[in-house]
C-alpha cells in the first residue's frame, strides 16, 4: 500500500501525463530515420530512455523548485511542498532515473550513449535559467525539442536536416505554450525576482511572443515534412495543427487566462500525437 501511494505520488511530481508532449515526437524522428520500420528493440529502449529523460527533469525541476512552489498558492499541493515525498527519496529517484536513462541510450547505439550525459546536464539546468533570464521557456523548448533528433539518432547516428528542422518547431511550439501557462505566475514570479517574459515584460508580451512562436513553429512542422520527403496526408494534418494552434490562441487573452489548461495540455497532447499520426499515415499510406 506504502508502494503504491508513493507510485501515485510519483506520476503527480513528474506529471507523467505530460510524456505525451514529447514522446510522439521522438517517434516521428524514429520512424522517418528507419522509413516506417522501426525496430523493436529500438523502439523499446527509446521509449524508456524518453520517459527517464522526462521523468529526471521534471523531479530535478521540483527539487529545485521546492522552496518557491512552498510559496505559489498554485503550487502548493505538490508532493515534495506537501511532504508526501521527500527531497531523499526524489535524490534517489533522480538519479535511478538518470542512470536507466544512459543503460537504454547504450542499447540503442555509441552515439546515443555519449550523448545521454549532456543531455541529461541540459535537462537539469534548464530548470535554473528562469532564476537569470526570461528566455527560459525557449530553454524548456529545447529540451523537447531533443526528442525528434533522439529519435532519429536512435536509428541512424547521423545529422540530418529532418530532425533539426523538427528541433526547431518543437522547440517553439513547447516555448509558446509555456508561455502561456507561465502567464498564471507573472505577478507571483516578479514578486519572488524570477524572470519570465509575462513578469518581465508584462502579459501582453508574453501572449505576442507566444503567438509569433507558434507561426514559425508550424512553418518548421511543414519545413520538416517536406525535407523528410512526406506528402499531402502529412500536410494536411500539419494544415490542422496549424488551425488547432489558432484556436489555442483564441482561448486565452490578458483579461481572461481562465482556460488556460485546455490550451496547455489537452490542444498541445492533440497536436503531438496529431503530428505523429500524420507522419504514420504518410508513411504507410
Amino acid at each position: 500500500m506504502e508502494f503504491l501511494k508513493d507510485f501515485k505520488a510519483t506520476c503527480r511530481m513528474v506529471k507523467i501525463e505530460h510524456s505525451v508532449f514529447a514522446l510522439p515526437f521522438a517517434y516521428i524522428g524514429l520512424f522517418l530515420a528507419s522509413d516506417g520500420r522501426p525496430g523493436v528493440v529500438e523502439f523499446l529502449a527509446l521509449t524508456v530512455a524518453m520517459v527517464a529523460v522526462r521523468s529526471f527533469a521534471m523531479a530535478v525541476n521540483r527539487l529545485l523548485d521546492a522552496d518557491i512552489d512552498a510559496r505559489n498558492p498554485r503550487t502548493q499541493d505538490r508532493p515534495l511542498v506537501t511532504g508526501e515525498l521527500g527531497r531523499g527519496f526524489t535524490l534517489r529517484f533522480i538519479a535511478g532515473c538518470g542512470l536507466v536513462f544512459i543503460a537504454a541510450c547504450a542499447v540503442l547505439n555509441w552515439l546515443c550513449f555519449l550523448l545521454a550525459f549532456p543531455a541529461l546536464a541540459w535537462s537539469a539546468f534548464y530548470s535554473l535559467t528562469k532564476r537569470f533570464t526570461p528566455w527560459c521557456h525557449y530553454a524548456l523548448g529545447s529540451v523537447l525539442g531533443l526528442a525528434p533528433l533522439a529519435g532519429w539518432l536512435a536509428h541512424e547516428p547521423v545529422l540530418t536536416l529532418p530532425p533539426v528542422l523538427f528541433f526547431f518547431g518543437v522547440t517553439l511550439w513547447v516555448a509558446g505554450f509555456d508561455l502561456l501557462y507561465a502567464c498564471q505566475d507573472a505577478d507571483f514570479d516578479r514578486e519572488q525576482g524570477l524572470k519570465s517574459i509575462p513578469a518581465s515584460y508584462g502579459i501582453g508580451a508574453a501572449l505576442l511572443a507566444s503567438s509569433l512562436s507558434h507561426v514559425v513553429a508550424a512553418a518548421f512542422f511543414l519545413l520538416g515534412g517536406w525535407a523528410a520527403g512526406l506528402g499531402g496526408i502529412y500536410y494536411l494534418v500539419a494544415g490542422a495543427v496549424s488551425m488547432i494552434l489558432i484556436w489555442e490562441h483564441k482561448l486565452i487573452s490578458e483579461e481572461d487566462m481562465s482556460r488556460v489548461n485546455v490550451a496547455f495540455f489537452t490542444l498541445n497532447g492533440i497536436i503531438a500525437v496529431g503530428l505523429f499520426a500524420g507522419v504514420l499515415l504518410d508513411i504507410y499510406f
